[in-house]
């Protein structure tokens, strides 16, 4: 157990997180493995951010993911708080000057959830059934399977989805399988879709725990938390959206594996952000992978793939 008297480490350490029950439940799983395997000390710091107060237009069009970081940024900045958790895939490619993600835990389950309450799977869905998702990589990731059906924006938290899919306003809704696991709604998930048909954002279901630069203590002891396997195949697929310019209105998908020790295999694929309904750009890479410059390395080869299959044309403002 640390000293945290003696450590230069806040006692209590003061997490900023969202105020939705899925950023609340992250948070205190953060907040209890701090106490469980580091012996220290925390609180919540609950906020509410841009990305939770605009709802009725795509987060494409008001400013991207980091409306759910921005106000956590701050509250770390000023002292009010000391670590941030998100959800890694909210979280923009490069953070601002002064902040770094010191860890990310072992990653909860990737895959994108189909829920209905009235038809078992995608392939179920009768022609022009109306699917709920503001997502742009699922959008061109369905069109791909279902170009017959009728995608409708679908914004709010998890609840606030769940809640208008059962007052009828949707045939069925895509979500993060992660989130639902995690708030113990696994029945409301009719059908998983398997990581290849529908690939997975870059770091879907994982966490990402931000801490200011110059903590130098908070930084060495929440190091710990680092899953390895998770820390290399996120930062393969963050690399991919960096390299590409990945945002909000890019509808881009990567997503890492391990087939084997020390081979790291990742799937990516690519959208016309202008055109859903143009193929998609899909490729596979492999390579050895032992830490975090190789496994970036790979994923700015696989964006080099995608750019050889013509991601230039399909890519915002490609005219």
């Amino acid at each position: 157990m640390l000293n945290t008297e003696t450590s230069n480490i806040p006692n209590p350490v003061v997490i900023a997180t969202r105020e939705s029950r899925l950023a609340l439940w992250q948070a205190e799983h953060v907040r209890d493995r701090l106490a469980g395997e580091l012996g220290l000390a925390a609180e919540l710091l609950g906020m509410t951010t841009r990305g939770d107060q605009i709802l009725d237009r795509s987060l494409s069009k008001v400013g991207g993911k980091g409306l759910f970081v921005k106000e956590l940024e701050v509250a770390l900045e000023a002292g009010h708080a000391h670590l941030a958790v998100h959800s890694l895939k909210d979280v923009p490619m490069d953070l601002p000057p002064g902040y770094v993600l010191v860890a990310v835990p072992e990653r909860e389950d990737p895959r994108d959830a189909f829920v209905s309450n009235h038809h078992v799977d995608l392939a179920a869905l009768p022609e022009g059934a109306c699917v709920g998702t503001s997502s742009l990589r699922r959008v061109a990731q369905i069109m791909a399977l279902r170009p017959d059906l009728r995608l409708e924006p679908l914004r709010g938290n998890l609840d606030t989805r769940l809640r208008k899919l059962d007052e009828g306003g949707y045939d069925a809704i895509v979500l993060a399988a992660a989130g639902l696991k995690r708030l113990g709604l696994s029945h409301r998930i009719r059908a998983w879709f398997d990581t290849e048909r529908m690939i997975p954002a870059a770091g879907q279901g994982a966490l990402g725990l931000e801490v200011r630069a110059d903590a130098h203590a908070l930084r060495e002891v929440l190091s710990r938390l680092i899953h390895q396997p998770t820390w290399l195949a996120t930062h393969a697929e963050r690399a991919v959206s960096r390299a590409l310019g990945g945002s909000c209105s890019v509808p881009l998908a990567a997503h890492a594996t391990w087939p084997a020790p020390g081979l790291l295999s990742i799937s990516v694929a690519l959208g016309n952000a202008e055109d859903p309904s143009q193929p998609l750009l899909k490729a596979r890479l492999e390579g050895s992978v032992t830490d975090t410059a190789a496994a970036e390395a790979l994923g700015h080869q696989a964006a080099g793939r995608l750019r050889e299959l013509g991601a230039a044309r399909y890519l915002p403002g490609a005219g």
